[in-house]
């Protein structure tokens, strides 16, 4: 049998025992098993005590709840999802947030910082400061110091962790090139070189600084110059390098674009028999002008028709036509023997082979070669020896093809400067001169009152850009409809039909 130990003890409520009548007081048995026994070890006799209702604990935080909850839950930690849900950081957040509060306030860690920013010497209250001197009004300010507002103290920058370096403002484009070319200058530096952007700046000209500028006067005074706006400009006096380098320096005009597209004038004067009472001979030269422009015209005209008219020779006749159908079938029969002679022909000469030349032979071509290479050397020479006798005909054949090309010359430069008087082609359509404004004879008026107007000014306007090379020649668009127009009679008109 195993041996009971009985404890029996007193339960009172939270409040304590002297407030607790007698009556209230019960008394409780409890039995616990001695340490040989075969049951439960002591932390399970320890729960069972707690658990019990008169327990009182010692440790405030401690109930018969939370011992009860201390069994542990067992939680399998091989799997990462549970490392955060069931592990205690609470030491490790205590103390990053207790670093944190100390790089805020003193502005790094305590360990870290020494004696001198940690104590200091106390040698006692300060001696008050010398009473300033007084205001020249002789008016005292009354009241206390003036303190910040309490507004401003609350925007004012408290924490000593200095902010974050910001990587964008210091970083530079370029500054690999860049490094690398300064790393070069610093070589050629030690090496005594100058380079080339230096050696501009020691050769540029000095500036003239004993030139004054230009005092500007008052626009009243009578003895100013004027100032030419049709004048030409003067030129810059600044160094050239400095005009380069600030961007003021003008841009060269090329040569090109100071030349006309044509000599022709914007407005071309007419001949004088174009006037409205013109002179008889002047008129009459205008007049064959005219018709030399007409004729010419007339003339194109025929060649064109002569090359698309039909010759009457060419056409057929019943008996060509006749003569077309039966030819090929009388001649049949000749026509397909002679092909038969002629692959004989061919198979017969394919089948013969070149004879083989004898020794003989062979020394007699290598004779012959040798003998009219030497007649061919002999021909040359003795025609170098004829050329000095003929020297003054060679001169007089070089002078001839020297005025020659000279002329060729002059015609080109000639040829050249009619073409810029021409119309050039700038487009797909060829210039077509306006036609000529002529009056005949029997149509002059004899006052500007009975003057009939002919062409347009807007038409000479454009024609005359056209003949300059400022545009290309243009016809008027033709207009194209996409769909075919349908006709349609209304029930009105077919009423009335």
């Amino acid at each position: 049998m195993t041996n009971m130990i009985t404890l029996t003890c007193n339960v009172l409520p939270a409040g304590g025992a002297s407030n607790v009548p007698q009556a209230h007081k019960k008394k409780k048995r409890v039995s616990f098993l001695p340490q040989s026994s075969n049951m439960a070890p002591s932390r399970r006799t320890k729960r069972v005590v707690a658990s019990q209702p008169g327990f009182l604990n010692l440790k405030p935080s401690s109930g018969a709840a939370g011992l009860a909850g201390v069994r542990r839950k067992r939680v399998n930690k091989n799997k990462k999802k549970n490392w955060n849900k069931h592990s205690d950081i609470n030491d490790v957040t205590e103390f990053l947030e207790d670093v944190r509060h100390q790089e805020r306030t003193i502005g790094g860690l305590l360990s870290e910082k020494s004696d001198d920013h940690l104590f200091f010497l106390d040698v006692g209250q300060p001696k008050k400061a010398e009473q300033k001197a007084e205001p020249v009004d002789g008016k005292k300010r009354k009241g206390k110091a003036v303190r910040p507002l309490r507004i401003d103290l609350i925007l004012q920058h408290d924490s000593l962790v200095p902010p974050p370096k910001d990587v964008l403002a210091y970083q530079q484009p370029n500054a690999k090139k860049l490094r690398r070319i300064a790393q070069k200058a610093e070589q050629l530096a030690a090496k005594g070189v100058v380079p080339r952007r230096q050696k501009q700046l020691l050769n540029r000209r000095p500036a003239d600084r004993t030139v004054k500028k230009a005092v500007t006067e008052a626009n009243n005074n009578p003895d100013r110059e004027y100032y030419d706006i049709w004048g030409q400009e003067s030129k810059d006096t600044a160094d050239p390098w400095y005009l380069q380098q600030t961007g003021k320096k003008r841009v060269k005009r090329p040569e090109k674009l100071n030349e006309k597209p044509s000599v022709l004038p914007a407005v071309e004067v007419i001949a004088p028999g174009g006037s409205y009472n013109p002179d008889f001979f002047s008129h009459q030269a205008l007049l064959q002008e005219a018709h030399e422009v007409e004729v010419k015209k007339q003339k194109e005209e025929d060649k064109i028709e002569r090359q698309l008219a039909v010759n009457k020779e060419h056409l057929a006749t019943e008996e060509t036509i006749l003569r077309e159908q039966v030819e090929g079938l009388v001649e049949e029969e000749n026509e397909e023997e002679a092909p038969n002679e002629e692959e004989e022909g061919v198979a017969v000469g394919a089948i013969t082979v070149a004879e083989k030349k004898t020794e003989r032979q062979r020394k007699k071509e290598r004779a012959y070669k040798v003998k009219e290479q030497l007649r061919q050397a002999n021909r040359y020479q003795n025609d170098k020896r004829q050329q000095l006798f003929q020297l003054r005909s060679i001169k007089t054949s070089i002078k001839q093809e020297e005025q020659e090309t000279k002329d060729k010359q002059k015609q080109r430069k000639a040829k050249q400067e009619a073409q810029k008087a021409q119309p050039r082609r700038l487009g797909k359509l060829k210039f077509k001169a306006q036609d000529m404004e002529v009056q005949l004879s029997d149509e002059l008026a004899g006052s500007l009152r009975q003057l009939k107007p002919e062409g347009s000014v807007l038409k000479d306007r454009f024609k005359s850009l056209q003949k300059r090379n400022l545009i290309e020649p243009r016809e008027r668009a033709k207009f194209k409809r996409r769909l075919k127009q349908k006709y349609v009679e209304k029930r009105a008109f077919r009423e009335i039909t």
